[in-house]
Protein backbone atom coordinates (compact mmCIF):
# COMPACT_ATOMS: atom_id res chain seq x y z
CA UNK A 1 0.00 0.00 0.00
CA UNK A 2 2.95 2.41 0.85
CA UNK A 3 4.54 1.90 -2.52
CA UNK A 4 1.16 2.23 -4.21
CA UNK A 5 1.29 5.52 -2.76
CA UNK A 6 4.54 6.78 -3.03
CA UNK A 7 4.09 5.78 -6.85
CA UNK A 8 1.08 7.82 -6.99
CA UNK A 9 3.16 10.67 -5.27
CA UNK A 10 6.09 10.78 -7.75
CA UNK A 11 3.02 10.91 -10.82
CA UNK A 12 1.37 13.60 -8.71
CA UNK A 13 4.69 16.25 -8.64
CA UNK A 14 5.92 14.72 -12.05
CA UNK A 15 2.37 16.04 -13.58
CA UNK A 16 3.26 19.58 -11.49
CA UNK A 17 6.28 20.30 -13.46
CA UNK A 18 5.50 19.02 -17.05
CA UNK A 19 4.67 21.99 -19.52
CA UNK A 20 3.42 19.69 -22.29
CA UNK A 21 1.32 16.64 -23.58
CA UNK A 22 1.04 14.64 -26.67
CA UNK A 23 0.27 15.82 -30.40
CA UNK A 24 -1.21 13.75 -33.33
CA UNK A 25 1.75 12.05 -35.16
CA UNK A 26 4.58 9.54 -33.60
CA UNK A 27 7.26 9.51 -36.26
CA UNK A 28 10.06 7.13 -33.58
CA UNK A 29 8.55 3.51 -34.12
CA UNK A 30 10.74 2.45 -37.24
CA UNK A 31 13.26 4.87 -38.81
CA UNK A 32 16.78 4.42 -40.65
CA UNK A 33 19.42 4.39 -38.20
CA UNK A 34 22.57 5.78 -40.01
CA UNK A 35 25.14 6.08 -37.34
CA UNK A 36 26.20 4.83 -34.32
CA UNK A 37 25.41 6.52 -31.07
CA UNK A 38 28.70 6.70 -29.62
CA UNK A 39 29.67 8.74 -32.56
CA UNK A 40 27.58 11.74 -31.86
CA UNK A 41 29.14 14.40 -29.97
CA UNK A 42 27.06 14.73 -26.56
CA UNK A 43 24.59 17.48 -25.95
CA UNK A 44 25.91 20.77 -25.40
CA UNK A 45 22.82 22.90 -23.17
CA UNK A 46 22.30 26.24 -24.28
CA UNK A 47 22.40 29.13 -22.14
CA UNK A 48 18.99 30.73 -22.69
CA UNK A 49 19.23 34.68 -24.07
CA UNK A 50 17.13 37.64 -23.07
CA UNK A 51 14.42 37.81 -25.62
CA UNK A 52 14.98 41.17 -25.95
CA UNK A 53 18.62 41.02 -26.96
CA UNK A 54 19.45 42.61 -30.02
CA UNK A 55 19.87 41.32 -33.18
CA UNK A 56 23.16 41.91 -33.31
CA UNK A 57 24.17 40.35 -30.18
CA UNK A 58 22.48 36.78 -31.13
CA UNK A 59 24.34 34.30 -32.09
CA UNK A 60 22.60 32.05 -34.87
CA UNK A 61 24.13 28.55 -33.55
CA UNK A 62 23.17 28.30 -29.88
CA UNK A 63 20.27 30.80 -29.52
CA UNK A 64 17.12 28.61 -28.20
CA UNK A 65 14.81 31.62 -29.61
CA UNK A 66 14.02 32.00 -33.11
CA UNK A 67 12.54 35.94 -33.60
CA UNK A 68 9.04 35.29 -35.28
CA UNK A 69 8.42 33.83 -31.80
CA UNK A 70 9.59 36.98 -29.89
CA UNK A 71 6.39 39.15 -29.75
CA UNK A 72 4.34 36.17 -28.98
CA UNK A 73 6.36 35.22 -26.15
CA UNK A 74 6.23 39.37 -25.13
CA UNK A 75 2.19 38.73 -25.70
CA UNK A 76 2.59 35.92 -22.76
CA UNK A 77 5.02 37.36 -20.40
CA UNK A 78 2.37 40.27 -20.36
CA UNK A 79 -0.77 37.75 -20.10
CA UNK A 80 0.88 36.18 -17.04
CA UNK A 81 3.68 37.71 -15.69
CA UNK A 82 5.08 34.33 -13.51
CA UNK A 83 5.34 32.83 -16.59
CA UNK A 84 9.60 32.37 -17.18
CA UNK A 85 10.98 31.40 -21.09
CA UNK A 86 13.94 29.70 -19.87
CA UNK A 87 12.19 27.39 -17.34
CA UNK A 88 9.16 26.39 -19.82
CA UNK A 89 12.36 25.17 -22.06
CA UNK A 90 13.86 23.20 -19.58
CA UNK A 91 10.18 22.00 -18.76
CA UNK A 92 9.24 21.10 -22.15
CA UNK A 93 12.32 19.07 -22.64
CA UNK A 94 11.45 17.27 -19.80
CA UNK A 95 8.10 16.94 -21.26
CA UNK A 96 9.31 16.01 -24.48
CA UNK A 97 11.41 12.46 -23.41
CA UNK A 98 8.79 12.06 -20.76
CA UNK A 99 5.91 11.78 -23.38
CA UNK A 100 8.34 9.95 -25.60
CA UNK A 101 8.94 6.45 -23.03
CA UNK A 102 5.36 6.93 -22.07
CA UNK A 103 4.21 6.21 -25.63
CA UNK A 104 7.27 3.74 -26.11
CA UNK A 105 6.05 1.78 -23.15
CA UNK A 106 2.31 2.49 -24.48
CA UNK A 107 1.31 3.53 -21.46
CA UNK A 108 -1.63 5.46 -21.71
CA UNK A 109 -2.33 6.96 -18.17
CA UNK A 110 0.74 8.55 -18.15
CA UNK A 111 0.38 9.83 -21.77
CA UNK A 112 -3.37 11.43 -20.61
CA UNK A 113 -1.90 13.77 -18.35
CA UNK A 114 0.41 15.11 -20.70
CA UNK A 115 -1.41 15.70 -23.63
CA UNK A 116 -4.66 17.10 -24.99
CA UNK A 117 -7.63 14.39 -25.49
CA UNK A 118 -7.03 14.24 -29.20
CA UNK A 119 -3.19 13.73 -29.13
CA UNK A 120 -4.06 11.02 -26.90
CA UNK A 121 -6.75 9.25 -28.47
CA UNK A 122 -4.01 9.19 -31.99
CA UNK A 123 -1.32 7.57 -29.88
CA UNK A 124 -3.86 5.45 -28.00
CA UNK A 125 -4.58 4.56 -31.78
CA UNK A 126 -0.98 3.70 -32.55
CA UNK A 127 -0.51 1.77 -29.48
CA UNK A 128 -3.48 -0.73 -29.79
CA UNK A 129 -2.32 -1.11 -33.18
CA UNK A 130 1.40 -1.99 -32.15
CA UNK A 131 -0.42 -4.71 -29.63
CA UNK A 132 -2.57 -6.09 -32.29
CA UNK A 133 0.67 -6.93 -34.18
CA UNK A 134 2.37 -8.28 -30.83
CA UNK A 135 5.02 -5.84 -31.78
CA UNK A 136 7.11 -3.86 -29.00
CA UNK A 137 9.46 -0.89 -28.61
CA UNK A 138 12.88 -0.54 -27.14
CA UNK A 139 13.37 2.66 -27.85
CA UNK A 140 15.92 5.49 -26.17
CA UNK A 141 16.47 9.10 -26.11
CA UNK A 142 19.78 9.39 -26.34
CA UNK A 143 20.18 12.77 -26.36
CA UNK A 144 18.46 16.07 -26.95
CA UNK A 145 21.30 18.40 -29.05
CA UNK A 146 19.14 21.27 -29.34
CA UNK A 147 15.56 22.54 -28.36
CA UNK A 148 14.25 26.08 -29.56
CA UNK A 149 11.36 27.82 -29.00
CA UNK A 150 10.12 28.27 -33.20
CA UNK A 151 7.05 30.05 -32.59
CA UNK A 152 4.58 31.44 -29.85
CA UNK A 153 0.98 32.85 -30.21
CA UNK A 154 -1.58 34.16 -27.46
CA UNK A 155 -5.46 34.39 -28.82
CA UNK A 156 -7.27 35.69 -25.94
CA UNK A 157 -5.88 33.95 -22.92
CA UNK A 158 -5.48 30.60 -24.92
CA UNK A 159 -1.22 30.62 -25.52
CA UNK A 160 0.45 28.30 -27.82
CA UNK A 161 4.37 27.99 -27.54
CA UNK A 162 6.22 25.77 -30.34
CA UNK A 163 9.41 24.04 -29.92
CA UNK A 164 12.07 22.09 -32.54
CA UNK A 165 13.64 19.80 -31.06
CA UNK A 166 16.92 18.17 -32.57
CA UNK A 167 17.53 14.66 -30.61
CA UNK A 168 18.88 11.56 -31.65
CA UNK A 169 16.91 8.49 -30.72
CA UNK A 170 18.21 4.84 -30.72
CA UNK A 171 15.52 2.39 -31.47
CA UNK A 172 14.44 -1.14 -31.77
CA UNK A 173 11.10 -2.96 -32.90
CA UNK A 174 10.37 -6.80 -32.09
CA UNK A 175 8.17 -9.07 -32.88
CA UNK A 176 5.92 -11.16 -30.79
CA UNK A 177 8.41 -13.42 -30.47
CA UNK A 178 10.94 -11.06 -29.39
CA UNK A 179 13.01 -10.99 -32.91
CA UNK A 180 14.41 -7.90 -34.01
CA UNK A 181 12.64 -6.42 -36.78
CA UNK A 182 13.40 -3.24 -36.98
CA UNK A 183 16.37 -0.65 -36.07
CA UNK A 184 19.42 -1.29 -33.18
CA UNK A 185 20.11 0.46 -29.89
CA UNK A 186 23.71 0.52 -30.64
CA UNK A 187 22.97 2.93 -33.64
CA UNK A 188 20.90 6.14 -33.32
CA UNK A 189 18.82 8.34 -35.83
CA UNK A 190 18.53 12.26 -35.94
CA UNK A 191 15.09 13.53 -35.65
CA UNK A 192 13.64 16.79 -35.87
CA UNK A 193 10.53 17.33 -34.15
CA UNK A 194 7.67 20.41 -33.67
CA UNK A 195 5.37 20.13 -31.10
CA UNK A 196 3.23 22.44 -29.80
CA UNK A 197 2.14 22.92 -26.35
CA UNK A 198 -0.69 24.83 -24.92
CA UNK A 199 -2.26 26.74 -22.04
CA UNK A 200 -5.18 28.77 -20.57
CA UNK A 201 -3.47 31.71 -18.79
CA UNK A 202 -4.19 32.33 -15.41
CA UNK A 203 -6.05 29.35 -15.22
CA UNK A 204 -5.54 26.78 -12.05
CA UNK A 205 -3.94 24.64 -14.20
CA UNK A 206 -0.48 25.12 -14.46
CA UNK A 207 0.55 22.45 -16.74
CA UNK A 208 0.80 22.74 -20.87
CA UNK A 209 -0.11 20.29 -22.31
CA UNK A 210 0.94 18.75 -26.02
CA UNK A 211 -1.25 20.12 -28.58
CA UNK A 212 0.66 18.91 -31.84
CA UNK A 213 3.72 17.31 -33.05
CA UNK A 214 5.13 17.12 -36.31
CA UNK A 215 8.61 16.41 -38.01
CA UNK A 216 10.63 18.39 -40.15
Amino acid sequence: MFYVVLLAMVAAFLALRLYSVLGKRTGHEQQPLPRAAEDRPSAVPVAPRPIDAAPEARDPVSRNIEPRAEAGLRAIIAGEQGFDVSQFIGGAQAAYRMTLEAFWAGDEAALADLAEPDVVQAFGEAIAARREAGETLENRLVSIERAVISDASLDGREARITMRFDADIAAVTRDAEGNVIAGSLTDAVETHDVWTFARTLKSRDPNWKLADTDEE
